[in-house]
């Protein structure tokens, strides 16, 4: 390919004009995805997060059943220690002794009472953590399922596209390369300004594409006559004449539909 410095004027504004093109053609490609690829992210962080919210739950499901097999553990100790303090009373010297076995024997039983009263409220938050993770999986399946749809309907999308796309941002980087950085850079920060991507249009009708804005005849001529890249005043796109344009679309369209 010739260098940036041994193209003419005229050079200049096809190449610019095929980037505009190849460029609005992958901006037509990434616009069927639309929101998709952010829609599959969106679902995917939030598949994460109810993954790892329902594992939270089951963990502590788990460990409340541990509580309260501890909890039984201990009633059964309490238990026997009033079987042993009782046992012990048989034997007792005096009042103080037997009033001593008696208290502790009345802590054992207030013990087990306090056990199983925490058994139960444990055993009820239980039964409420098993309807949270059932409503939770439901969530998840829901979301899962629907992910799973989600990614499905994009994978369909970029085996259509991605090659052509591949194709055409490779040839988006050679046709940059032919123009000069100046120009460029003027291009692409118009393309980041403009709604709709176009940086450089045709003259239709005697105005800019796109524009209600009448181009004068002696600016249409200069711009027919490619000698120099023309701006329009009023949107600051670079402007072509319609028969380049019409030229380098038709070229353009070989290109795409080799697809």
């Amino acid at each position: 390919m010739a260098t940036t410095k041994e193209l003419s004027v005229e050079d200049k504004l096809r190449a610019i004009y095929d980037l505009q093109l190849i460029d609005s053609r992958i901006d037509e490609i990434r616009n069927v995805r639309g929101e998709l690829p952010l829609e599959v992210e969106d679902l995917e962080d939030e598949v994460a997060g109810l993954s790892t919210r329902l594992d939270k739950l089951k963990s502590d499901l788990e460990s409340i059943e541990e509580q309260i097999k501890n909890k039984k553990g201990a009633i059964e100790e309490h238990k026997e220690g009033i079987k042993k303090y009782t046992k012990q009373q048989e034997t007792v010297r005096n009042n103080r002794e037997f009033n001593s076995l008696t208290k502790e024997v009345e802590f054992q039983e207030l013990e087990i009472q306090l056990a199983e009263k925490q058994i139960k409220e444990m055993k009820a938050s239980i039964e409420h953590k098993k309807q949270v993770i059932a409503d939770s999986k439901e969530r998840l399946d829901a979301k899962s399922s629907h992910l799973k749809h989600k990614k499905s309907e994009l994978d369909a999308i970029m085996s259509e596209t991605e090659k052509e796309e591949t194709f055409l941002s490779e040839k988006s980087a050679e046709y940059e390369a032919l123009i000069e950085e100046r120009l460029l850079q003027a291009y692409k920060r118009i393309r980041g300004s403009v709604r709709n991507g176009l940086a450089v249009v045709s003259i239709e009708r005697g105005a800019s594409a796109g524009s209600f804005f009448t181009i004068p005849p002696q600016t249409q001529m200069e711009i027919a006559s490619r000698k120099k890249v023309i701006t329009d005043e009023h949107s600051g796109r670079i402007l072509v004449d319609s028969a380049l344009a019409d030229e380098e679309k038709e070229k353009m369209e070989q290109l795409f539909s080799k697809f």
